[in-house]
């Protein structure tokens, strides 16, 4: 059975988590704290980062969550995440990209080293001015996602993708650590909360972080 090397709040984690559930993949969850740079999770993976899935019985290790979902993408035909034409294919590429990188830069990372691993690693206070220029950047990055939505079903189009699960995963720990405001994006709002009314994503709403607890509105499909 695959194990899943992971924390609550790895965005990237949930990511494939998402896909998983969505494709109806069963694995089993292994806490994994990427800060303590333990030595058999390095050997796994030198960059030292989460998600990491293994395979013990076949000897497969797969690494980086981009891979991961690729893989599972090409080996189990249900529910596929990218899909139509090569433009299509494309803009999901691109978009998965976008919210793997810019938002995760700008949003999340900062979030989860004021609000997470400076509090359970270095056990220091964050620094205010980090934590209100990413809130400032979250407002930029849910415009975008505003305009997306005022012109496409979903992030990528007209069919739900791994867009949608990339970019799910990146707001939904920003949303837990506080970081996003929700008033005047009532169309990522709308959208965010269809995501989280799907099977895929209930185990993640119940699941908490040690010593950080969610925002109040964190777990309600409708808010």
């Amino acid at each position: 059975m695959w194990q899943l090397f992971q924390f609550p709040l790895c965005p990237f984690s949930r990511k494939v988590r998402l896909l998983l559930g969505e494709k109806g993949v069963g694995y089993e969850l292994v806490r994994e704290s990427p800060w303590e740079r333990r030595d058999d999770f390095l050997h796994m993976n030198p960059a030292g980062q989460t998600p990491v899935m293994v395979d013990a019985e076949r000897g497969v290790v797969l690494v980086d969550s981009g891979a991961i979902c690729e893989y599972f993408e090409e080996t189990v035909e249900k529910a596929p995440a990218i899909t139509g034409t090569a433009e299509y294919r494309a803009e999901v590429r691109r978009l998965v990209a976008w919210f793997d990188g810019t938002f995760y830069a700008e949003v999340t990372q900062p979030l989860l080293r004021e609000r997470m691993v400076k509090r359970i690693a270095h056990r220091v206070s964050p620094d205010a001015r980090s934590l209100r220029e990413a809130m400032k950047a979250a407002v930029g990055q849910l415009d975008y996602t505003d305009w997306l939505l005022d012109h496409r079903n979903w992030m990528a189009g007209a069919t739900f993708s791994l867009a949608d699960l990339a970019a799910a995963a990146q707001i939904s720990v920003a949303d837990y650590l506080g970081g996003i405001d929700w008033k005047g994006h009532e169309r990522t709002q709308a959208w965010y909360m269809g995501l989280k009314s799907r099977p895929s994503f209930r185990p993640l709403l119940s699941e908490r972080m040690e010593v950080i607890g969610p925002s109040p509105h964190y777990a309600q499909v409708d808010f």
